[in-house]
């Protein structure tokens, strides 16, 4: 089996703090917005009571408990999302023939 030359990427490679910043971003900004939405509604108190009435939690807790539920919600759909975009070209070289 004969080898093929590697074909020159895309793209050029990207930073990982750009790699990092393009998840991390859009989730941070994501989860601000989920957050003020949900409680402009809903009131992090109330909402203990229903899911663990037995908990003794501040509002200040529950706001930032959502926050990062949301952060990691919206993160891992954005490094999903960053998974599914990466060029083809990388990963699918052609075989060579026998």
């Amino acid at each position: 089996m004969k080898l093929q030359a590697e074909r020159p990427f895309d793209h050029p490679p990207r930073p990982l703090a750009q790699k990092v910043g393009a998840i991390l971003w859009p989730s941070f900004f994501s989860a601000g917005v989920a957050t003020t939405v949900l409680f402009a509604f809903v009131d992090p108190l109330q909402l203990r009571d229903i899911t663990f009435p037995g908990w003794e939690m501040s509002r200040e807790a529950g706001y930032t408990i959502a926050f990062f539920l949301f952060w990691g919600a919206t993160g891992g759909a954005s490094l999903f999302t960053w998974i599914l975009l990466r060029p083809a070209s990388r990963y699918n070289i052609p075989l060579g023939r026998d």
